[in-house]
């Protein structure tokens, strides 16, 4: 069943029509709000995990983090993204620059795994993934995630993560666990408003003081510096958002919370010390601005609408809906095209720059996301029923601008393109039942139910102007399309869709008041690929009251993405050693990718083993400590970008034309082993007012057990050295947080610092995977590095908080990478002008200063 476009747009927005009167998921009502505000609470009834409806944190038999609103909204950023960051120790949210769409829409992971291995529900029900599929040297390299920075942090009640396999329950994407964002439903409200800005001195960047004219054909510009550190005031950012839970009696609720944001983008670029103009001498080396490239976060700007309602129908049913629109609008760049570049050879006027003095393309997004659910749940006869219907979809529109296609000439060739674009829509329907049973052992409960759900990929042609190889590609060799974003060809226009059915079971019983069991059992078909089955069994021990210990073995699966299975274009990539160059990548049914081997993708299968003790003997301390081990077989990566004379061969042979293609293949084994440790702890009232202290540790290794093999390519060529680490080795290697919240009215406090681990980036330029991590010539290790967040509060009315704080207080950066010959190994020159890695994981950005006031009502 394929979704068209009108139609995905015309049911959502129904959908959130209809949320003015309805209500969320049963479960969710359990939990006291009030009490999900405090972290370190250790009876919030949970609807993660299991579907009984009186298990609490501290009795979970898998480990679940609960984040309240308050823990949100007490920091600088008003991204939930970084705000997770900051406060779940085995989430990562890098911030990568100069890649694309993902500058735009910036993926995240848990537990080291990739972006689209866990799942995100909102109010239990599962979240659409974004349409963007992230391929240019990010973190979560050729998967797509959700957009959880469309979900404004003032429309969320808490958040419960929880950090376990969850495919059994859940279905697809719960490897690595599920983030599942609980919206607010009560009465009242609260606006605030927020500014900040970075004010910032970038680490080891040099600022420029003179620049002499070029004496060689071959030479760069001599160039002093003043021997300072360069300063940075940008990133300008404004938050304006409110929340509203409408008074509507004691048979319904709305709560509506709306947020627009606009972000200016900031710049951490190096002085870029090559040679920018062709002749020797040109005067225009010593005035031309070094910090030609924008390497930093884009400018963005943000407009989120979230609605969650209800109402009660009859005496023992209530119809209930949520619904949320996004749309964001986000400018990204590329690598700057310098005057002297062949890019910027206008063949149509004698070869002579198009831009005299180079230009800085710039890809323009625009995001709209839409989503809906409208159900039903009541209880009859003893049992809990659920029945929903889910809609999601994401749309993301290129532009490119300020750029050129040289293949046209400059006679021809516009500046602006509509490059085309990508959408992602979800359709489902659930069906829940749950009761407590009587076995003669102690309180049990039974759940069922099932899912159809549809998903749908969509890929747009640009216009032609956008992709077309012109003249001056076959007679200068020009490179075709719009510069830094070809747009999508109509060769590459897709409408694809599939369709699932699961049927699942869940038993939660205590076999005494000591030990309890969890046992579940999921059945799924997809249309693509056929069957899976999934099963899993947790249990908990607890001899004596505050000593429990935990454990769980589960099956898991991930089906392949849509578009993993269906992404095509041609794309500017920059590689090491070799420059900016265009790479094809082709889905796994293109004859291109079946000449050379391409077999239709698998579902990745995982066994995930995890084992934990909970301490809750001493009052108001709760520390857990989990232990985990997530195997994973088949699991699917992007080729390295296939070429050579053997590659032109077998596409020959087969009758196809093309040198070199890249595409999706289940191509690797993976471990994945760690240790969790999470404090936290409710200090007894000594009259200072009211203290808690919070502490997280994770620390994750990653290995690749084994590799994929095909028509004579071997694991090398398909999944070479820098993708390998960048899979095993790119994200931290450990994680500390630990923070203070300080209350005594009219004052607060919130402290913060996070301990972020190591990260390893091996050196583009060798391919060879036989050599060990650290062991080959260029090879980089980012250093541990602390990043501390301070907050100051103060009530000047009963309703009203100021507030003023900076994140990363003390100007953190990662270390700087080396350009140039360093020990005897040539960096190039282009880390000159892009200092730091896009794998930090806690960004480049330096200090943000804030201020923030907020209203409740």
């Amino acid at each position: 069943m394929s979704i068209r476009t009108t139609c995905q747009a015309g049911s959502a927005l129904a959908a959130i029509a209809l949320a003015s009167i309805a209500h969320p998921a049963f479960a969710q009502d359990n939990a006291a709000s009030a009490e999900a505000a405090d972290p370190a609470f250790d009876d919030i009834i949970i609807v993660t995990g299991t579907r009984r409806t009186d298990r609490t944190v501290s009795e979970s038999a898998v480990p679940i983090d609960v984040i309240g609103s308050e823990a949100l909204l007490n920091q600088g950023t008003t991204e939930t993204n970084r705000l997770l960051n900051n406060l779940v120790p085995s989430f990562n949210f890098p911030q990568p620059s100069l890649t694309d769409g993902t500058d735009s829409l910036r993926p995240a992971t848990l537990r080291g795994l990739a972006p689209d291995q866990v799942l995100v529900l909102v109010n239990g029900k599962r979240r659409h993934s974004s349409a963007l599929l992230n391929l240019n040297g990010s973190i979560g390299r050729g998967s797509t995630g959700v957009d959880m920075n469309t979900i404004p942090p003032l429309a969320i009640d808490r958040i419960e993560v929880l950090r376990d396999g969850a495919a059994s329950q859940y279905g697809s994407d719960a490897i690595a666990g599920v983030i599942n964002i609980q919206l607010k439903k009560r009465e009242g409200g609260r606006a605030q408003v927020t500014y900040g800005k970075y004010i910032t001195t970038m680490e080891d960047v040099a600022q420029v003081d003179t620049v002499s004219p070029t004496t060689a054909a071959s030479g760069d510009p001599a160039i002093t510096f003043t021997g300072r550190d360069r300063k940075r005031r940008d990133g300008d950012t404004i938050t304006m958002a409110a929340n509203v839970g409408l008074p509507v009696g004691d048979t319904a609720y709305v709560n509506v919370t709306a947020e627009y944001k606009d972000r200016d983008p900031t710049n951490r670029s190096g002085p870029d010390i090559r040679r920018q103009y062709s002749g020797i001498g040109d005067p225009r080396e010593t005035t031309f601005d070094r910090y030609s490239h924008r390497f930093g976060d884009g400018k963005s700007e943000d407009v989120n609408l979230f609605v969650n309602t209800g109402v009660d129908v009859g005496t023992s049913f209530e119809l209930y809906a949520f619904g949320s629109y996004g749309n964001r609008k986000a400018n990204g760049t590329g690598f700057y095209r310098r005057s002297l570049d062949a890019r910027n050879r206008d063949f149509a006027n004698g070869g002579q720059p198009f831009y005299p003095d180079g230009f800085l393309p710039q890809i323009d997004a625009d995001i709209e996301d839409i989503a809906g659910v409208l159900g039903i749940r009541g209880e009859a006869g003893g049992w809990n029923l659920d029945l929903s219907i889910n809609y999601g979809s994401n749309r993301l529109d290129y532009g490119v601008s300020n750029s050129w296609n040289a293949s046209l000439g400059g006679l021809v060739s516009p500046t602006e393109f509509d490059a085309g674009g990508l959408r992602s829509g979800q359709t489902s329907v659930n069906f829940d039942a749950q009761r407590d049973i009587e076995l003669g052992i102690g309180d049990s409960s039974i759940a069922f139910g099932g899912e159809w759900r549809n998903e749908n990929y969509k890929i747009v042609p640009g216009e032609e102007a956008s992709w077309i190889a012109g003249p001056f590609t076959f007679s200068n060799g020009a490179a075709p399309g719009a510069q830094v974003f070809p747009g999508f060809q109509p060769s590459t226009a897709v409408d694809a869709s599939r369709d699932s059915y699961a049927a699942y079971v869940e038993l939660d019983t205590d076999l005494s008041d000591m030990f309890n069991v969890q046992v579940a059992g999921r059945y799924e078909h997809f249309s693509d690929f056929g069957d899976t089955l999934n099963g899993k069994i947790a249990a908990r021990f607890e001899p004596v009251e505050g000593l429990a210990f935990r454990g769980s073995a589960s099956t898991g699966f991930r089906a392949p993405g849509m578009a993993q299975q269906f992404f095509s274009t041609t794309s500017t990539n920059n590689v090491a050693g070799v420059g900016l160059i265009e790479i094809g990548t082709f889905p796994v049914n293109s004859p291109i990718a079946v000449a050379l081997g391409a077999q239709p993708l698998k579902p990745e299968e995982s066994v995930n083993l995890s084992a934990g003790v909970v301490f809750t003997m001493v009052e108001g301390l709760n520390l857990t400590v989990d232990y985990y081990n997530i195997e994973i077989t088949d699991r699917i990566v992007l080729t390295e970008n296939l070429q050579g004379a053997d590659v032109v061969a077998l596409l020959q042979a087969a009758g196809v034309v093309g040198t070199s293609a890249r595409f999706f293949i289940n191509g690797i084994d993976t471990r994945t082993q760690g240790l969790d440790i999470v404090a936290n702890y409710r200090v007894p009232d000594f009259g200072a007012g009211r203290f808690t202290l919070t502490a997280g540790y994770n620390i994750n290794d990653a290995k690749i057990t084994d590799r994929a093999t095909f028509s004579g390519f071997n694991a090398q060529r398909l999944f070479a050295r820098p993708e390998s680490f960048r899979l095993t080795d790119g994200q931290p290697s450990n994680k500390l947080n630990v923070g203070v919240d300080w209350e005594m009215n009219p004052f607060g406090a919130s402290l913060r610092a996070n301990r972020f681990g190591s990260v390893f980036l091996p050196v583009g330029s060798n391919s060879d995977i036989t050599i060990p991590k650290g062991a080959a010539p260029g090879d980089v290790t980012l250093s541990p590095k602390w990043v501390v967040d301070l907050e100051a509060r103060f009530n000047p009315a009963e309703m009203v908080q100021v507030a003023i704080g900076a994140n990363n207080l003390f100007d953190q950066y990662p270390d700087r990478l080396p350009f140039g010959v360093v020990d005897g190994f040539n960096f190039g020159l282009n880390q000159s002008f892009l200092p730091y890695s896009s794998q930090s994981p806690f960004g480049f950005s330096g200090r943000f200063v804030y201020g923030r006031v907020s209203v409740e009502f």
